[in-house]
C-alpha cells in the first residue's frame, strides 16, 4: 500500500511513534525515524525493521526543545534528494499540573516541542513536498484539545495549536495537492499513561464506550490509512481515535 514511499516520522522512539514506524515499514515504506536521543536498542530496532521488511530505515537524532536541532535534522534530510512522500509528527511531551500550578517555564517547553518545533520541521519537509507537488502530513493531537483534561492545561492548549495548524496548512497546501490531517488518541496504553494515577486512569477508561485502552498498534492503522491513496480526498480533518469517549 505504501510500496517505495518515504515517510518522516518523528517520536520514533517510543509508543505510538515506534509503532507508526514499524506499520508503515510493514506497508513498503522507507521510513526517517526521528528520535530526541539514540540508543543501541533504538538502533537495533530501526535495523531489525529495515531488515524484516526490505525497506530503508534511517535513523536521525534532534532535540525537539532546541529549534537550530529541530532544523539541522530537516537538513539533513533534505540533503538526502530523497523525494519525501509524507510527514508524521508525533513527538511530544507532557507536564502534567493544575491551573495555578502551571509554571512559565514548563508552559514554553511543551508549547516549544509540541507546536513550535513540529511547524518548523513541517516548514522544511514539505519543500519537497511542494516542489513533487504531492504528499500527506498528519499531525498527532490528542482529545485532551477537544474535550479538556484537568491538570494538562499547557499540553491540551498546544495540541489544541496543533488542531488550528492542521485547518491552516491544509487550506495553504491543498493547491499542491498535499493533504494534511490530525489525530486526537484518547487513552492509548504508551509509557505517557503508565504514569497516571490508577483511579484517575479507571475513570479516563470508564468513559469510554469499549471500556478499555487503546493500542498504538490501532492508532497506527489510522496513520497508515491517512498516509496512503486511500485518504485522497481527506484533508484538513481531525479524527477522533477514542474507544468513544463520552
Amino acid at each position: 500500500m505504501l510500496q517505495n514511499k518515504n515517510i518522516v516520522v518523528t517520536g520514533a522512539l517510543k509508543g505510538i511513534g515506534r509503532e507508526t514506524v514499524t506499520h508503515l515499514a510493514s506497508h513498503g515504506a522507507n521510513i526517517w525515524a526521528c528520535a530526541h536521543f539514540h540508543s543501541d536498542e533504538f538502533l537495533e530496532f530501526c535495523s531489525k525493521t529495515e531488515d524484516e521488511y526490505k525497506v530503508k530505515i534511517y535513523p536521525h537524532l534532534a532535540d525537539f526543545t532546541c529549534i537550530d536541532s529541530v532544523k539541522l535534522m530537516a537538513k539533513e534530510i533534505l540533503k538526502t534528494k530523497i523525494q519525501v512522500n509524507g510527514l508524521v509528527n508525533v513527538a511530544g511531551v507532557t507536564k502534567d499540573a493544575i491551573f495555578q500550578m502551571t509554571s512559565y517555564s514548563d508552559m514554553k517547553e511543551i508549547f516549544n516541542v509540541n507546536v513550535a518545533a513540529t511547524i518548523v520541521l513541517t516548514q522544511s519537509i514539505c519543500k519537497s513536498m511542494i516542489r513533487a507537488k504531492t504528499g500527506s502530513i498528519v499531525n498527532v493531537s490528542s482529545i485532551s484539545a477537544m474535550d479538556g483534561v484537568e491538570g494538562q492545561l499547557s499540553y491540551s492548549s498546544s495540541k489544541a495549536a496543533l488542531i488550528g495548524s492542521t485547518k491552516t496548512l491544509a487550506r495553504e497546501l491543498g493547491e499542491s495537492d498535499i493533504r494534511v490531517n490530525c489525530i486526537a488518541p484518547g487513552v492509548i496504553d504508551t509509557e505517557m499513561n503508565s504514569n497516571v494515577p490508577e483511579n484517575i486512569l479507571k475513570a479516563r477508561l470508564e468513559a469510554t464506550s469499549l471500556k478499555r485502552m487503546g493500542k498504538p498498534r490501532e492508532v497506527a492503522d489510522l496513520i497508515v490509512f491517512l498516509m496512503s491513496d486511500l485518504s485522497s480526498y481527506m484533508t484538513g480533518q481531525i479524527i477522533r481515535i477514542d474507544g468513544g469517549m463520552a
